[in-house]
């Protein structure tokens, strides 16, 4: 699993290396293929260096990581965007999900959660920190419009196994999870995942997660 770091201070750089490099007791091998501290070096490695994951600071010199993980998504690099950052406004992680990141964490999120984020968000999961993704919830309960009906209808379109799928991606569970919780092959997950996205004309799993919440096809906590 190939992992690109950017964020400007050093310190911080180093710690996440060391962190994500320790040889774990099982699982897949992380090697950091490279560290920047601005985001154009970060957006210039992301497409040279194509890694599974950067793993980046929204706040970055020169270029932000807001602009940088939407150039990788309108660029669709096969480059998987995991936020760790101090900022946890909720508009700044709206902004950074809308932008295409597949996760958000903060900087003091337990180490073992910032690895199996990593890999979560490699294997084409999507990861937000617990206490984040409750603020966002409530927010989304409080301001939903008609347009939910909308969306609730839209759902209609799914067959069963898909719905199913979507449940599960909501929540945050890898195609590899559902594959074994539905007893049937990877490929099989990922066609019915893009089954449901086209049809419910949705970009990725993070605007699939959102959705599933909104429309109550699943509750916080459940």
């Amino acid at each position: 699993m190939r992992v690109l770091l950017a964020d400007p201070a050093p310190l911080q750089r180093a710690g996440l290396r060391i962190l994500l490099t320790t040889p774990p007791p099982a699982g897949a091998e992380i090697v950091v293929v490279g560290e920047v501290d601005d985001g154009t070096e970060a957006l210039d490695l992301a497409r040279r260096l194509l890694p599974d994951v950067l793993v980046m600071e929204l706040a970055l010199p020169r270029t932000d990581g807001l602009t940088v993980t939407r150039a990788i998504t309108e660029a669709r690099l096969p480059v998987q965007v995991l936020i760790v950052a101090d900022e946890d406004a909720d508009d700044r992680v709206v902004a950074a999900l809308a932008a295409g990141a597949k996760g958000y964490l903060r900087k003091d999120a337990p180490e073992a959660e910032l690895i199996a984020a990593v890999r979560a968000v490699a294997a084409g999961g999507a990861v937000i920190t617990p206490q984040l993704l409750a603020r966002i919830l409530a927010r989304l309960a409080e301001s939903v419009p008609v347009t939910a009906v909308d969306r609730a209808a839209k759902l209609a379109a799914l067959t069963a196994r898909e719905r199913e799928v979507l449940t599960h991606v909501a929540r945050g569970r890898t195609n590899t999870e559902i594959a074994d919780l539905l007893q049937v092959s990877e490929t099989t997950v990922k066609t019915h995942v893009g089954h449901m996205l086209a049809k419910l004309r949705l970009r990725d799993r993070t605007q699939a997660v959102v959705l599933a919440y909104e429309t109550g096809l699943v509750k916080p906590g459940t």
